[in-house]
């Protein structure tokens, strides 16, 4: 069922625009924390929420409508000094803006939302009425606003360093569903979430509050009935799906339809020589003109080519400013004070590359947060400054993206994580006593590896870093680990620029072409049978000192070996160097890959075409060596 019907159009604009805004809003936040007496910022944030409520209301979304009012108020007042902004009253500002994202989430199914939990609304009601406090969901905790008593419990001056000390409020207790929280970089009711009492008599006063709001804020008399059909039950979730629509600049469109033109007439002039040639006037004159044109058309494609690939990077920055507000919220549940300082932002990358960046930093993010740094009590003792700081970096090297996440907390010991890896079963002792401390460090990418031993909401079931290196992986990059004990840990991820075109070098067995990724090539060795030793039944190659296994290519593919190999390329795969041998290699290429969605043979990750016209089959190295360790 779609609520939509003949506004699909509308819809998809909506949220494309109010979902760049809202993103946008969240940023301002972070430096409002930060500058809360910023006119502009407050500005701003109002202007943001006042055209979001004016878009959801050309579509009837009512429930949108009313909390982007109830927000919008309440920054009026914010702006115009009747109202004193806290670390609390932010809290319920940030649930306000996550439950507008969920929303637009469930706008991308086609569904009208339903209204926001009652909790929420009557925290922004009674902030906008300056009542005595603030309801965080059902047990009764409160926060404060402008004039209003202290809370019983002193607030850490850490989490509010930047806010008037008589308004300050503590982090609340109890859990919260973060899973949930970021697995979509979605919030729910954050503040509605937190806290927990065992007292009766407040929670019946809790119960009775929520009951009277509900009354209070239910259906509004002037709702279209039927319009706000929200999810079904036993429906899941609405999941947020990747943006099918990009930005460009038209200077980069009006690049790519100047080079088109030339190519047209480039065509046309090959098209008068091809005649000319089939005619009989092959001279010198009519030669060395097909070659210039031939020069010039090659000159064209790979400028268009360019041009095209530039009109699918977009700014990292994108994706990077929703991490401060993950940072942020992590930190007040653990107790540290943390500030995540963003740099780099305009580097740019191609934009498939860019959503599937998301899941692995969200993880680097929280693994920062929830490990690398230290709580303020312990920064103290170690004669640190108590704000801790996360550094999320961008720059382009040649062509490739280096990624940073770099932290002033405790740093890693290679031993302890030695030590916790033979633990847990994932290394034996034998394996361990090999291990360099790079080696050691590259432990925790392992599926499995905590250092926590209880499991909580945030960590502890070894899934985050295996979550990065796979993500990371499978975007042909890698991830080198730095860390000092006592100054701090360095993660940084390299990738290349674009997918859409992949270096190769090709390789020959028998009459058939593949082609491997460039990136994992360290070089290319000439193999006699002299050179080859068995160990353990498998042959292996020594390389300047190093012993490396050497897996022909035909016994990787299954097919019969026949002529022994003679060319071998040493590669890199992770952590594992292994030569790669073959009859023979074609050099090497940027191929266009082409997929093969009916049908994909195990160990091939797609196909394009040589110059002569032949396919060649590109090679998905994880997946060939995943069957050599089964064996």
């Amino acid at each position: 069922m779609n609520d939509f019907a003949g506004m699909e159009e509308l819809l998809s604009d909506f949220l494309l625009e109010a979902g760049e805004m809202l993103s946008d809003v969240d940023s301002k936040l972070m430096d409002l924390e930060k500058f809360p007496n910023d006119s502009n910022l407050l500005n701003d944030i109002f202007r943001g929420f006042h055209t979001i409520k004016g878009g959801a209301g050309f579509l009837n979304a009512t429930e949108l409508v009313a909390l982007c009012h109830l927000t919008e108020n309440l920054f009026d007042k914010l702006r115009n000094r009747e109202l004193t902004l806290s670390a609390g009253l932010m809290d319920v500002i940030f649930a306000a803006t996550a439950e507008v994202r969920k929303m637009f989430g469930v706008l991308q199914q086609g569904l009208q939302p339903d209204a926001a939990p009652a909790g929420m609304l009557g925290n922004l009601k009674e902030a906008l009425a300056g009542k005595a406090g603030l309801v965080t969901g059902k047990t009764g905790l409160r926060t404060e606003v402008k004039g209003l008593s202290k809370t019983s419990v002193p607030a850490p001056s850490h989490h509010s360093s930047s806010l008037s000390p008589q308004h300050s409020v503590p982090t609340p207790p109890g859990g919260v569903d973060w899973d949930a929280l970021y697995s979509s970089l979605t919030s729910t009711d954050i503040v509605a979430q937190v806290g927990a009492t065992r007292d009766p008599e407040k929670i019946a006063e809790a119960i009775s509050e929520e009951e009277a709001t509900n009354k209070v804020f239910g259906r509004r008399t002037n709702d279209v009935p039927g319009a706000t059909v929200g999810r079904r039950a036993g429906d899941l979730p609405p999941k947020e799906a990747k943006e099918s629509t990009i930005r460009v600049d038209t200077d980069r469109l009006d690049q790519v339809l100047n080079l088109s033109g030339e190519i047209g007439l480039t065509k046309n002039r090959l098209t008068h020589l091809r005649s000319d040639i089939v005619q009989g006037r092959n001279d010198a004159d009519t030669l060395r003109e097909l070659d210039q044109s031939v020069t010039q058309l090659d000159m064209l494609v790979v400028n268009l080519q360019n041009a095209v690939m530039k009109t699918r990077m977009q700014p990292i920055g994108r994706l990077f400013k929703k991490y401060p507000r993950l940072a942020r919220d992590l930190a007040r549940q653990l107790g540290k004070d943390v500030e995540l300082v963003l740099s780099g932002e305009e580097t740019e990358m191609d934009k498939t590359m860019i959503e599937d960046l998301n899941d692995p930093l969200v993880h680097l993010v929280r693994n920062a947060v929830d490990h690398g740094v230290e709580t303020v009590e312990g920064r103290v003792a170690a004669g640190k400054p108590e704000k801790s700081m996360v550094e999320l970096s961008a720059r382009q090297e040649g062509d490739h993206i280096m990624i940073t996440i770099a932290d002033d907390g405790r740093g890693m010991r290679p031993e302890v994580i030695r030590n916790k890896a033979v633990e847990k079963g994932l290394i034996t002792n034998e394996v361990a006593n090999t291990l360099d401390e790079n080696q050691c460090l590259e432990l925790i990418l392992l599926p499995g590896f905590s250092t926590k031993d209880e499991i909580s909401s945030v960590s502890g079931r070894g899934v985050g870093m295996d979550v990065v290196k796979t993500n990371i992986q499978k975007l042909n990059g890698v991830v080198n680990i730095q860390s000092e004990p006592g100054k701090g840990t360095v993660i940084t991820v390299s990738l290349p620029l674009t997918l859409a075109i992949l270096p190769v070098l090709i390789l020959r067995l028998g009459d058939q072409s593949f082609a491997v990724p460039l990136s994992m090539v360290r070089e290319i060795l000439s193999i006699t049978p002299d050179q080859l030793q068995q160990v353990s039944g498998r042959a292996t190659m020594v390389v300047r000192g190093e012993v490396l296994p050497v897996l022909p290519l035909a016994q990787l593919i299954g097919w019969e070996q026949g002529v022994a190999p003679e060319v071998g390329v040493l590669m890199q795969y992770g952590n594992n160097s292994f030569i790669l041998s073959a009859d023979g290699f074609a050099g090497h290429d940027d191929v266009v890959i082409k997929s093969l969605d009916t049908f994909r043979p195990k160990g091939v990750a797609g196909v394009t075409m040589s110059s002569e016209g032949d396919i060649v089959l590109i090679l998905d190295i994880k997946e060939l060596l995943s069957d050599v360790r089964e064996h």
